[in-house]
């Protein structure tokens, strides 16, 4: 919801692509800056009250945000302000909540626990945007309401989760500990694959900071088209990750994961040359579909192999390299739209990420001869 609300009003005030990717890189650069602390700060303290926490802030930036959309003072410099700040509190929430799901799930059932708390994560992603774009249509104030209610909400929620077990505590050694999670990715060359694939796939390939062009002046609908254009990734995302936690992946997951992104890159081409708000719809349900696939190796591979003491160390190096997909993707996304045109930025992402596909079959082998995602033994911290 947040996403499409300042999308659309960012697009409003400055009709520019390059505005709208610079959302993208305010986002992006808390998460780097804080790279080594939030990890540290995953592994020491409470990550329940560490997510509560941050919920709580990002509702009271989005309240701020939509007092100064009442009192019309809000203007594009202050929408980077307070998306900075949103995302400094998502560095530490989203590899916080990465960490903390080992720890109310036995390890047999991980591989269906990460698909089972993606299809929730992505039933929320289905409905935040469409309900968004509607609720924008009837002013920002509506979207932004809901929104830090809902925060507030799933703040409180989070402190009803039940630990099973705690992670054992991590060394005193400051400088060691943060740069541990760095150290041992490095040290696992599959996994050092699936991240690194997946952000240059998104990285090259995401378009959704220019589904504000797209629904405005290409496919030409309102707030509630765009909303089910953010929807649409979801949508897809959602049926293949419901299918996956009754269906585990049982073979050659490493390949599939290659073909998977090869699709995601093939789906970002088509969405790029539509002009037709249905096969649009199409192309970014598969797009979704197909990144569901590898959001589920990635993230298996992720919570299997990693011992329980150094989550929420990895996981920030984790969330970094999504967010370098993700959030740095959408400044791409901007920077090239600015430059060559929406379409062709869009085209040429695509083409890139089924090029990047073939050249990390060739450099990360043990990623592609992954076969079964089964537990790992932990090791015992030292």
């Amino acid at each position: 919801m947040l996403s499409v609300a300042v999308g659309w009003q960012m697009y409003a005030l400055t009709g520019s692509a390059l505005a709208l990717g610079l959302v993208g890189l305010a986002q992006f650069l808390p998460s780097f800056a804080l790279l080594l602390v939030v990890g540290h700060v995953a592994d020491r303290y409470d990550r329940r009250r560490i997510v509560r926490t941050c919920q709580l802030i990002e509702a009271l930036a989005i309240v701020t945000l939509a007092t100064l959309t009442v009192i019309g003072e809000v203007t594009a410099p202050m929408i980077y302000v307070l998306v900075v700040v949103i995302g400094a509190t998502r560095a530490f929430e989203f590899p916080t909540l990465q960490a903390l799901l080992p720890s109310v799930v036995p390890d047999r059932l991980l591989p269906q626990a990460v698909a089972a708390s993606s299809t929730a994560g992505q039933l929320g992603v289905v409905l935040g945007p469409a309900v968004g774009g509607f609720l924008y249509a009837a002013g920002p104030l509506a979207a932004y309401g809901v929104c830090a209610t809902l925060y507030v909400v799933a703040s409180v929620l989070i402190g009803g989760v039940a630990i099973v077990r705690k992670p054992p505590p991590v060394e005193t050694d400051v400088t060691r500990s943060v740069f541990a999670g760095l150290a041992y990715i490095r040290s696992k060359r599959e996994l050092l694959g699936a991240i690194s694939l997946d952000m240059f796939a998104v990285l090259l390939g995401g378009a959704t900071a220019l589904l504000p062009i797209y629904a405005h002046d290409i496919l030409h609908t309102g707030p509630w088209g765009l909303g089910l254009l953010r929807s649409a990734p979801a949508v897809g995302a959602l049926t293949v990750a419901v299918w996956l936690a009754r269906h585990p992946l049982r073979r050659h997951a490493g390949r599939k994961m290659f073909v998977a992104v090869a699709i995601f890159g093939a789906a970002t081409i088509v969405f790029g040359l539509s002009t037709s708000f249905a096969l649009s719809m199409l192309a970014l349900i598969v797009l979704g579909a197909s990144d569901m696939v590898s959001v589920v190796v990635r993230q298996s591979l992720f919570q299997l192999g990693t011992p329980d003491h150094m989550r929420g160390r990895v996981s920030a190096v984790n969330a970094m390299f999504i967010g370098a997909s993700n959030q740095l993707g959408e400044f791409e996304s901007g920077v090239t739209a600015a430059w060559w045109g929406t379409v062709a930025s869009v085209v040429v992402g695509g083409v890139g990420t089924i090029a990047i596909v073939l050249l990390f079959v060739r450099l990360f082998p043990e990623l592609y001869r992954v076969d079964r995602l089964t537990p790992a033994t932990e090791p015992k911290p030292r």
